[in-house]
């Protein structure tokens, strides 16, 4: 089947009633234009309302990566930087928007930096800059910027994304822990709360997707572990067989 009607296709169905997902024109023709097959492997499969994994990473659902824009909602000729490149399609999308000169994209993980830079160009959306770096401190060698987008999930509004802002500029965000919302911050603070939302935690220096050890929680238990018992006393050693002795 041809692409471009399944595309068409996917966006009509974001904009149905049922959904409502898309409510922009403009988004909705930016996602109309932007080839997603260019950013997955399996072209019929990019038109499916399904989140994919790859390399190491979550690529989002269609329909969530609507919803961040129509958070977003930047405005032609606005300056964009979204954390959390991912495969590119998302940075993408907002090139569309905005022009592609005004948007920057940033990821730790350096496999995916040249993925998304490989899928940018592949798209015809060379003109993204995409950076390798910690979201976590932004990239303010081009702030300020009038949106953020953050594609991963914090506890606070990190320090760093808010300090790039305009001054009514905004980041848009899911916030929390456990349970979390999509979140609309401005300089001053929390603005918006947009309902619940489930992300991955956004990463730390030695948690990308190309390092043997991703999930910090658990390598912490191990070395407390490995602490506790390098601390207990010889009667306490599981591995001394003190019946034998």
């Amino acid at each position: 089947m041809d692409l471009a009607v399944l595309r068409d296709d996917l966006v009509d169905s974001l904009e149905h009633e049922s959904k409502g997902i898309v409510q922009s024109p403009r988004l909705s023709d930016a996602m109309r234009t932007v080839p997603r097959e260019a950013f997955l492997a399996d072209g019929q499969e990019a038109y499916s309302d399904r989140p994919f994994e790859r390399l190491g990473t979550r690529v989002l659902s269609p329909s969530t990566v609507a919803r961040l824009l129509e958070a977003l909602d930047p405005e032609e000729g606005d300056d964009v930087l979204v954390v959390g490149a991912g495969v590119g399609y998302t940075a993408a999308v907002i090139a569309e928007l905005v022009g592609e000169a005004n948007v920057h994209a940033i990821d730790i993980t350096r496999r995916l930096v040249m993925d998304a830079r490989s899928n940018l160009a592949a798209a015809g959306y060379e003109g993204v800059l995409v950076d390798r770096r910690d979201g976590a401190d932004g990239l303010p060698e081009y702030a300020p910027y009038d949106c953020v987008l953050l594609e991963a999930a914090a506890i606070e509004p990190p320090a760093a994304l808010v300090d790039q802002l305009t001054e009514d500029g905004r980041l848009v965000m899911p916030l929390g822990a456990g349970e979390q919302s999509l979140a609309v911050v401005e300089p001053d603070g929390v603005a918006e709360r947009l309902g619940g939302v489930a992300f991955q935690p956004m990463l730390v220096e030695g948690e990308q997707a190309d390092t043997p050890e991703r999930n910090r929680t658990q390598r912490e238990d191990r070395e407390r572990a490995r602490r506790a018992a390098q601390s207990r006393a010889g009667w306490e050693q599981e591995w001394i067989d003190w019946d034998s002795r």
